[in-house]
């Protein structure tokens, strides 16, 4: 049997297929995505399996485009010679709000209440239901199981994440939820395969077009920087980070509408509004203009400010891990944010951080360094895919408990 495990976004699907062997999820055996899903487009999809990579144009009948797709990776897989029949689908679903602290069966009722969440994470969220319903549509045998982001960080105490608002609004959810949890569950586990220091004290960062950093002691997420929304906390792609209220009463107080304010905080802001040239850094390290430096610097000044705030409230630190597009391929960043956190005794080996893989857990520490410092490229699907055989299979040996996934239901 094996776990299809899928992140659906507004425009594109990416998917992975793990194998289970006694109940243990494997790594994938196929990998790849959709791209051109929105209304009109002309999906396109690329996937690797058994070291070949393909491409195929998505044509022929369907409702929508993302269903035309979903019936030719449905023929995709039946062809997949020796592969695994398929036990369920595992979808990432960004905010599970109050009541969802971890994965859950997928029914009209979930469904209806995680579409309660969709303007905390409007990036996100409808579109993840949305490709709940078209695999629901499209594989109507099969489980859909929904994997939540903000489950990892179910735990945190009051202190970190309670907001200073009156009691009624605590009450009605307002409060820090944190994201990225499926990453930071695979880099947890990772660190604790590896490192004698993963139970102490730990700074995850992932740092990608989302970006956010998580302290865990441990194993368990104590603080992160996101919050109510995806919005809180870093600098990231097109989104805004931390921002003072007293900016948004201002563009209210001069016209601005819920709509207008929505588009600057999430596609207007971050690299893309700072340097005015892109949301990608890549291109922006490529670029070299002194707007491109303006946002790479402000970037990794927020990296490190936040850091410390993270730092402080484990009272210090013993390992630092990057993944996350930016955190697993840029080397000048990583140098430079442990460069910046050497007061707390982070020393980085410079031939190490260039000869970081990407695409395995590898150490870049100096010897002596004081704190551990290591790139783990991140699975969130091989995540999703444990929560979804540890639900429909919890009697397996290592699957462990399994968490109530719906309160006061």
């Amino acid at each position: 049997m094996a776990i299809l495990a899928v992140n659906a976004g507004s425009s594109s699907l990416k998917f992975s297929l793990h194998p289970l062997h006694g109940g243990e999820v494997q790594s994938s055996v196929l990998n790849g995505s959709i791209e051109g899903l929105e209304p009109g487009g002309a999906p396109e999809m690329a996937w690797t399996h058994g070291g070949q990579r393909q491409r195929q144009v998505v044509d022929g009948p369907g409702e929508t485009p993302f269903l035309r797709a979903l019936e030719r990776l449905r023929e995709l897989l039946a062809g997949l010679q020796g592969a695994p029949a398929i036990a369920a689908v595992a979808h990432r679903v960004v905010h599970g709000g109050e009541d969802f602290q971890g994965s859950v069966l997928v029914s009209d009722a979930v469904l209806e209440r995680l579409e309660r969440l969709n303007s905390l994470a409007p990036l996100h969220q409808p579109h993840n239901l949305a490709g709940i319903r078209s695999f629901r549509q499209a594989f109507p045998a099969l489980p859909q199981v929904a994997c939540f982001d903000t489950a990892f960080h179910t735990h945190l105490p009051e202190v970190a994440s309670a907001f200073a608002l009156p009691a009624e609004l605590t009450g009605q959810g307002v409060r820090r939820y944190g994201f990225h949890g499926l990453s930071y569950h695979y880099i947890m586990d990772t660190l604790l395969e590896r490192s004698a220091h993963a139970r102490g004290r730990v700074l995850m960062a992932h740092l990608g077009n989302g970006a956010s950093l998580c302290a865990a002691r441990g194993g368990r997420s104590v603080a992160t920087t996101m919050g109510f929304s995806a919005l809180d906390g870093l600098m990231m792609g097109t989104r805004s980070g931390s921002l003072d209220a007293g900016v948004l009463l201002y563009l209210m107080e001069q016209g601005w509408n819920h709509d207008r304010i929505q588009k600057l905080l999430y596609k207007q802001s971050g690299l893309l509004g700072v340097s005015g040239i892109s949301a990608d850094m890549r291109r922006l390290r490529a670029d070299g203009s002194p707007a491109a430096q303006r946002a790479i610097d402000q970037f990794t000044y927020r990296v490190v400010r936040e850091s410390g705030a993270m730092a402080a409230s484990m009272g210090g630190l013993d390992v630092l891990a990057f993944s996350g597009g930016i955190g697993e391929n840029d080397t000048v960043l990583r140098a430079q944010v442990c460069e910046q956190l050497g007061w707390m005794g982070v020393r980085m080996d410079t031939g190490r951080n260039a000869a970081a893989p990407g695409d395995a857990p590898h150490a870049i520490h100096a010897e002596g360094s004081a704190v551990e410092v290591w790139v783990v490229p991140t699975d969130e699907g091989r995540v999703a895919a444990r929560e979804a055989a540890h639900l429909l299979h919890p009697g397996d040996d290592d699957a462990g408990p399994v968490e109530t996934p719906l309160k006061n239901s």
